[in-house]
């Protein structure tokens, strides 16, 4: 009787798990149904925005010429703030600036510290690598030369999201890309 039992118990734990399972299995056709509808949209989204066009006999993807146009058009409109600005920021950054009476609960560091973290991320680390063994040591002024164009476009991105910014009821600030976006 007592194997019985166990035989009866494992059969229903086969049975709950088998019926655990079928949903999943149904969800999964729900997501390969959703992906099914969804893949030519995103075909042709992404054939617009990898479209290349050829620049010195290169292909270049036309995502990249959009953005350094407009890294080349903040740094002039903003009078090369990158190179103008440098010690103001470093000031900052050293607290030089600090006013203790002023309302706000985030350093002028952290403030930093946070952009930093939200840009700097692994493909960047790995990015340098690979850059640098496939093109060679040339391929650190072209790094250089990005960053450089890329902190104008880095200082629209945190003046909009101090401009959109919310102050909640508590005395809490909420903002961020997605309030402008």
């Amino acid at each position: 009787m007592a194997t019985i039992c166990t035989n009866t118990s494992s059969v229903r734990r086969l049975l709950c798990l088998l019926l655990l399972l079928s949903p999943a299995a149904a969800l999964a056709s729900v997501d390969q149904l959703i992906n099914d509808a969804v893949a030519p949209i995103t075909l042709i989204v992404s054939n617009i925005i990898f479209f290349s066009v050829p620049v010195a006999g290169a292909q270049v993807p036309l995502v990249v010429v959009w953005l350094v146009v407009a890294a080349i058009f903040f740094t002039g409109y903003f009078r090369f703030l990158n190179f103008s600005g440098f010690k103001h920021a470093i000031d900052i950054v050293r607290g030089l600036n600090h006013n203790p009476k002023a309302p706000g609960e985030v350093s002028h560091f952290q403030a930093l510290t946070t952009a930093v973290s939200g840009t700097v991320g692994i493909g960047n680390i790995g990015g340098v690598a690979v850059a640098i063994s496939l093109g060679g040591p040339g391929a650190t002024f072209w790094l250089i030369v990005a960053g450089l164009l890329g902190m104008s476009t880095k200082f629209i991105e945190c003046t909009l999201g101090t401009i959109y910014r919310r102050h909640n009821p508590d005395g809490s600030v909420s903002g961020g890309p997605m309030y402008y976006l």
